[in-house]
């Protein structure tokens, strides 16, 4: 087992690390920019070490000095959470060079399924069925026009590197392609430094299904069960849930074993999550894998009773799976709130002080945070600052208990989207699992003139 890992990360899910290395007996080392020097993961974890200004590409992106921080502190193993550096190859294979361990999969399987059109390709081969759309980037428009006609529009663009909704355009007719693809180009080129993009058919109003896995280096992989996160904004999810009120235990069985065999099929070690969207006929199409530890983990782990942060660690470190997949069970329904520091009309982001900080606990309620009561939230980061979780037996009882939990919160200072979670969780197509990707646009939607 590792004596030291270092957390190339920030925030709530440096925390989350920080609290499975501490009740393992590892020690763990933060790396902070200048911006985060009274962060509270700096302050508890065993060792601290500044690696540049605020701007991420010269801290939290900075591969070089994220290595000399493992070096200097002895740190035999790099944990990169989420965002930022969890799904670089780079850093993986930088890791291997130095004789650390990354604690995630290999880099040859992050660079397959990081490039989505080779992971389409690559799942297809390990019979997963993927929405139609290009075998491959799109090199020009005439090759764009060709590929769209043959689907029939609406059609999707998307960066083959990348995701969080940048480098993406919907396409509803053939006068709108020529402007979209150069779009999208470039902002895949400005946000991944690649400006590869590919075409799929566009669902409208999809729910949006992921399946979470768990491998070790030994050939074991088992899976965890479904999330939905269907209620999105700007393909950014806000809330998740497990399990899906949709899916069947039939379904879940058979969407399980598909994602279990393509997993292995590509060798896949660590914690991994492969995405998917079911129409209007419940037919589920993948869309990507995330070769990382995901925002929305805790909900799964509510379900489960499994510590998926733990597991990560021990498998890399070489020990076999602690389970089998016969020892998977389910219980219950959590849902989590994903609190942001930005104005809940306008969704412009809100750092600055925060006044005062009270998110209560009592029955069912879990809350990963880094933020307290005259901490600042600054601006250089993800807007993310508290992810609240709610379990209860049934979804009824889940909903009934965020919704008490966020009536209770006091943030001060900042504006924070807790208003927004809150007339959600009152709508009653949401109470009644009655939900999509479009299920935002209703809150989104100008007011009627006058």
């Amino acid at each position: 087992m590792f004596k030291k890992i270092l957390i190339a990360n920030r925030g709530e899910i440096a925390l989350r690390v920080i609290c499975a290395c501490r009740e393992m007996g590892i020690k763990t080392v933060a790396v902070f920019s200048e911006a985060d020097e009274h962060s509270l993961h700096v302050r508890f974890a065993d060792e601290a070490v500044c690696i540049g200004p605020a701007r991420s590409a010269e801290s939290y992106l900075h591969v070089p000095a994220i290595i000399s921080a493992a070096e200097i502190t002895g740190a035999d193993a790099i944990h990169p959470g989420y965002g930022f550096l969890s799904e670089s190859a780079y850093l993986a294979e930088v890791c291997e060079a130095c004789h650390i361990k990354f604690i995630g999969p290999s880099p040859a399987v992050i660079r397959l399924m990081g490039e989505k059109s080779r992971a389409r390709r690559a799942m297809k081969k390990a019979g997963v069925v993927t929405l139609p759309g290009s075998d491959g980037p799109v090199e020009t428009e005439e090759e764009a026009r060709t590929i769209a006609a043959a689907l029939g529009f609406p059609v999707i663009i998307k960066a083959s590197n990348g995701g969080g909704g940048r480098g993406m355009r919907i396409v509803r007719n053939a006068d709108e392609l020529s402007q979209a693809l150069r779009t999208a180009q470039r902002e895949a080129q400005a946000a991944f430094g690649i400006g590869d993009v590919y075409l799929e058919k566009y669902l409208e109003a999809p729910r949006h299904i992921e399946m979470q896995i768990l491998g070790d280096e030994h050939g074991n992989v088992v899976h965890l069960g479904e999330r939905e996160c269907s209620v999105q904004r700007r393909h950014q999810k806000l809330i998740e849930e497990a399990p899906s009120a949709v899916i069947s235990e039939k379904q879940r069985a058979a969407l399980g074993t598909m994602v279990v065999e393509a997993a292995r099929a590509v060798g896949y070690s660590s914690a991994g999550t492969f995405e998917f969207l079911m129409d209007a006929e419940d037919n589920l199409y993948f869309i990507e894998a995330n070769t990382r530890l995901q925002v929305e983990h805790g909900v799964t782990e509510l379900v489960t009773g499994i510590d998926i942060v733990k597991e990560q660690i021990r498998v890399a470190s070489g020990a076999v799976l602690s389970f089998t997949q016969d020892e998977v069970t389910f219980s219950g329904h959590a849902i989590e709130c994903r609190i942001n520091a930005e104005n809940p009309e306008t969704f412009a982001p809100s750092p600055g002080r925060v006044d005062a900080f009270s998110l209560p606990g009592g029955p069912g309620i879990r809350v990963d945070t880094f933020v307290h009561a005259e901490a600042t939230v600054p601006p250089n980061y993800d807007s993310l600052i508290a992810k609240v979780m709610a379990y209860g037996r049934t979804r009824e009882e889940a909903i009934a208990r965020m919704r008490r939990a966020l009536e209770m919160t006091v943030i001060e200072g900042i504006h924070t989207s807790v208003p927004m979670h809150l007339k959600i969780l009152a709508d009653v197509d949401f109470q009644q699992a009655r939900i999509s990707t479009a299920f935002m646009d209703r809150f989104l939607a100008p007011p009627p003139a006058a």
